[in-house]
């Protein structure tokens, strides 16, 4: 039931689908106190406190949700052609050009999940993008979202220590790597640097990347447009190299993604728990773990 309703819903006009978001958002932050919750501290957080920012972003984080079934279900052509402006694309190029390989950092900003699709479809066929992967925890979304992900040049990599080495492996061979850099990884994977002024537990994942790759850092996000006109995907470059030590490093990439987040914070997810504890996991089970 639940793919039929997906595939159906992919039929209909992306304003169609952003209208039921804004009407979603509104429902959900009136009957889920724990999403209502989160959404509001962590705007307080970050400084954004007026009731105007609050709607928008409650609305925002609708249309994350009911965007999904374009986005996934989709032919490839069709989803890359929402892209309607791209800003930043001659940072990929100048890269690809010095056969440096890309590790690609998209928060929860905007539609995150287009962002990687955008890139496979237009790259060279020799630069593909690998991104980490973990099962959601409803079972019955799997397919769609493998299927979603699993397009012509790009590669899904699973969220443990076999998928951390797909990636060094994708790095070392030139190619790229995408995560979601500010998703809370497992207990041993992170380290605690402030985010928006609270410590947040953060992968140390792309230092990693970066220093068995020798790859450079893009920050990317795809902003919703209004009306259901699509989407301005923005590429920006990191600022500066990564610190040797790791905890100075990992504050530099919150760092970089307030930042970006503060371009478009109405687009942020702020309802993810984003300064919950980590979760702890058997010995041996996973290694740095992250999703794109």
């Amino acid at each position: 039931m639940l793919k039929l309703f997906f595939h159906l819903a992919a039929r209909l006009p992306l304003p169609v689908l952003h209208f039921a978001g804004t009407i979603l958002g509104r429902l959900v932050y009136r009957f889920s106190p724990s999403w209502r919750a989160h959404l509001t501290a962590n705007l307080a957080q970050a400084g954004y406190q007026d009731d105007a920012t609050r709607a928008a972003a409650l609305r925002e984080a609708g249309k994350a949700l009911t965007e999904l079934p374009a986005v996934w279900l989709r032919a490839h052509a069709d989803v890359a052609a929402l892209v309607r402006h791209v800003d930043g694309w001659q940072h990929i190029e100048a890269a690809q050009a010095a056969s440096t390989p890309i590790v690609f950092l998209t928060p929860h900003l905007g539609c995150f999940e287009i962002t990687a699709q955008y890139y496979a479809y237009r790259t060279r066929a020799d630069k593909p993008i690998t991104v980490l992967y973990r099962r959601p925890r409803k079972a019955a979304l799997t397919p769609l979202i493998e299927s979603g992900r699993g397009r012509a040049n790009m590669r899904l990599a699973a969220a443990d220590l076999s998928g951390v080495r797909a990636l060094i492996r994708a790095l070392r061979q030139g190619e790229a790597a995408g995560l979601l850099p500010d998703q809370t990884p497992d207990l041993g994977e992170g380290v605690w640097a402030p985010f928006f002024g609270r410590p947040a537990y953060t992968m140390t994942l792309v230092k990693r990347l970066v220093r068995a790759s020798g790859a450079t850092i893009l920050l990317a996000f795809a902003e919703r447009l209004p009306r259901g006109r699509g989407y301005r995907l923005t590429i920006r470059p990191f600022a500066e190299p990564l610190a040797e030590d790791v905890v100075t490093a990992t504050t530099q990439i919150n760092a970089a993604l307030e930042d970006l987040i503060r371009a478009c914070p109405t687009q942020y997810l702020w309802s993810y728990d984003r300064y919950r504890q980590p979760r702890v996991v058997p010995r041996g089970a996973t290694g740095d773990s992250g999703t794109a």
